[in-house]
């Protein structure tokens, strides 16, 4: 079907519910790459001080205390990470 608009007209559409969702899901999932790809992802953490970065993750208090202690364990492990 060929559709021609002339500027700024406005148009609704109805869509079902799931698709609409299932539109929308992608469009976050779009920006959200879109966000990451134009950011430099091969820059440094900015901070080399895993205290710092664990304490970061317990302020949120969105992550449990096994998670905290194996993030702990694992940038003690890394190169990159001082004490």
């Amino acid at each position: 079907m060929d559709v021609t608009l002339q500027k700024k007209q406005k148009m609704s559409v109805t869509i079902p519910r799931e698709e609409y969702e299932e539109l929308f899901e992608l469009r976050l999932r779009y920006q959200y790459l879109k966000q990451v790809i134009e950011q430099d992802i091969f820059s440094p953490p900015p901070t080399r001080k895993s205290k710092e970065v664990v304490s970061a993750f317990r302020k949120t208090k969105r992550y449990s205390e096994e998670f905290l202690r194996s993030l702990e364990r694992g940038l003690r492990r890394s190169s990159h990470f001082a004490a």
